[in-house]
C-alpha cells in the first residue's frame, strides 16, 4: 500500500509520507554552530558543565514535542487521506463560489424562487447525494476506501477513473494482460514473474497510469531489490511469488476483471417532484448549474438579449433560424422537464441535455402507479415524441426547460373504462406524500 498513496500523491494533493516514511525533516543531525572568535570574548563566564546538560535536555524535550507523530498503519493513512479529500473539496468549492460571485456580476436569483435548488448526482458507491463540485473528490475517497474490501475491485476503479486517457488505459491494460498470460503459460520460470520497474516499457506505458502498481501488488507482486547483472547497485523489481494451480486460474479471473473494467461515475439525481396543478407551470428559474457558460459568458449574454429580440424579429431563412437553435442549445448541460398529467397535477425531472428520449419516458413510467399502460408525451407545439427514438432531449428543443402534456393511450383507456377499472391516482404515493405548490 505504501507505493499507492505515493503515486497517488499528485492528483489529489496527499501532502503526508507513505507509510515508513518521515513526515518532517529529520533533526537529529543539527548544522555545527562555529562561535567567532569576537563572540567567545565577550562570553567571559561560561556556563558550567551542570547547565549545559539541562539545556540540552530542554532543547531535547521541545523538539520531541514539536516533532509530530509518524503514522504508518494503513488506517491512519486512510483517515488522513479523508482529511485531505474533503479539504480538497472544500477549497475548490470556495472557489468555485468565489469566481461567480466576484468574476461575474450576474444579479444572484433569489434560491427560493429557482424553480430547482441545483444539480446534483449520486455516487454509486456510497450513495451519497453531492454536488457537481463534491462529486470527483467523494468518488476517489470512496475507491480508495474500497482497498479494505476487496484490492482488485479498488485498483480497476482507480485504473478506470482516474485516469482521463482512455488510448493509454487500454496501453497498460494490454500489457498487464501479458504479464499474467505469461506468467499462465510459464508457471515455473521466474523471469516472467519478476518485473523490473526501470524497464522502458513499464516506466513509459504501466507506471504513469495511476492504480496500476496497485492492481499488481493486489495479484501478489511484492516489491524487492535485487541485483542487476553489470551493476553495482540494485534495482527495484516486483516479484510474484511461484503460484499453485488454484491461484492461476484466480488470476485469470483478476485479469478478466481488469478487462472488464468501467470508469466510476457519479449518476445524475433527477429530483423527481410533484407539484400541485398551477397556472405557473411554463415559469422556469434555472440555477447556474444548468449553463454551460462561465459566469462572464452569462454577463455578456445578459447584455445581448437586446439584440437578440431585434435579430428574431429580422427576416432570416429555416436555415439561419436552425443554426441559432443549435447554438442556443449548446448553452446548456441539463434541462428541467416538467410533465403535467391528466389530473392536473405535474412530475418534475432534471435530465442532462444530451439525454435520450427513451430516459425521459422510462423516468415517467416508474412515477406512475400504473406505469405498465402505453402513453404519449407531447411536446410544446404538439409535437408528439415517441419513446423508441433515440433522440436527444436538446435535438427535441426541450433544453433548457420545457413543459410537457401527459396522454394515456386512448384505446387501452377505452378497454379499461369499458371493463370497469380505473385507477384512483396517477402519481405513486412516495411523490404525492412530499407534493408541494409551485412558487
Amino acid at each position: 500500500m505504501k507505493k499507492f498513496f505515493e503515486d497517488i500523491k499528485k492528483d489529489i494533493k496527499f501532502k503526508s509520507a507513505g507509510p515508513g516514511k518521515k513526515l518532517t525533516e529529520d533533526t537529529s543531525s543539527k548544522p555545527e554552530v562555529v562561535q567567532s572568535s569576537s563572540s567567545s570574548k565577550q562570553n567571559r563566564y561560561a556556563p558550567s558543565e551542570g547547565a549545559q546538560r539541562a539545556g540540552a535536555a530542554a532543547l531535547a524535550r521541545t523538539e520531541q514535542q514539536q516533532r509530530p507523530k509518524v503514522h504508518t498503519s494503513h488506517d491512519a493513512i486512510r483517515n488522513q487521506v479523508k482529511r485531505e479529500l474533503e479539504a480538497e473539496a472544500a477549497v475548490v468549492a470556495e472557489k468555485e463560489k468565489a469566481a461567480a460571485a466576484e468574476g461575474s456580476k450576474v444579479p444572484v436569483k433569489d434560491p427560493a424562487c429557482l424553480s430547482v435548488s441545483g444539480v446534483y448526482f449520486t455516487c454509486p458507491l456510497t450513495g451519497a447525494t453531492l454536488t457537481k463540485s463534491e462529486r470527483e473528490v467523494h468518488i476517489k475517497e470512496a475507491i480508495l476506501m474500497r482497498f479494505e474490501e476487496d484490492a482488485i475491485e479498488a485498483s480497476v476503479m482507480m485504473i478506470y477513473t482516474f485516469n482521463k486517457d482512455r488510448e493509454k488505459v487500454k496501453a497498460a491494460v494490454d500489457i498487464i494482460n501479458k504479464y499474467v498470460d505469461n506468467i499462465c503459460k510459464n508457471p515455473t520460470e521466474e523471469k516472467y514473474r519478476k518485473i523490473k520497474l526501470s524497464n522502458k516499457v513499464f516506466q513509459e506505458k504501466v507506471k504513469p497510469v495511476e492504480g496500476s502498481r496497485e492492481f499488481l501488488e493486489a495479484l501478489g507482486f511484492i516489491s524487492v531489490m535485487l541485483p542487476v547483472d553489470g551493476q553495482e547497485e540494485e534495482e527495484e523489481f516486483l516479484v510474484l511469488p511461484e503460484q499453485s494451480s488454484d491461484a492461476l486460474e484466480l488470476m485469470k479471473e483478476q485479469r478478466d476483471r481488469l478487462q472488464r473494467g468501467e470508469p466510476v461515475r457519479a449518476q445524475l439525481d433527477r429530483q423527481p417532484q410533484a407539484f400541485r396543478p398551477s397556472s405557473d407551470a411554463q415559469r422556469f428559474e434555472l440555477p447556474p448549474e444548468f449553463y454551460n457558460l462561465t459566469a462572464e459568458e452569462l454577463k455578456r449574454e445578459q447584455q445581448q438579449k437586446s439584440e437578440l429580440v431585434e435579430k428574431n424579429a429580422m427576416l432570416r431563412t429555416k436555415a439561419m433560424r436552425e443554426k441559432d437553435e443549435q447554438r442556443e442549445r449548446r448553452k446548456y448541460n441539463y434541462t428541467l422537464l416538467r410533465v403535467r398529467l391528466p389530473d392536473g397535477n405535474l412530475l418534475q425531472g432534471t435530465f442532462y441535455a444530451w439525454d435520450r428520449l427513451p430516459v425521459l419516458f422510462a423516468f415517467v413510467r416508474e412515477s406512475l402507479v400504473d406505469g405498465w399502460q402505453p402513453f404519449e408525451l407531447i411536446a410544446p407545439g404538439g409535437q408528439k415524441l415517441q419513446e423508441s427514438e433515440e433522440v436527444a432531449l436538446a435535438e427535441c428543443n426541450l433544453v433548457p426547460a420545457a413543459l410537457l402534456t401527459f396522454a394515456w393511450d386512448a384505446a387501452v383507456q377505452a378497454d379499461i373504462a369499458a371493463a370497469g377499472g380505473k385507477s384512483p391516482t396517477l402519481l405513486k404515493p412516495s411523490l404525492l406524500e412530499t407534493i408541494r405548490t409551485l412558487s
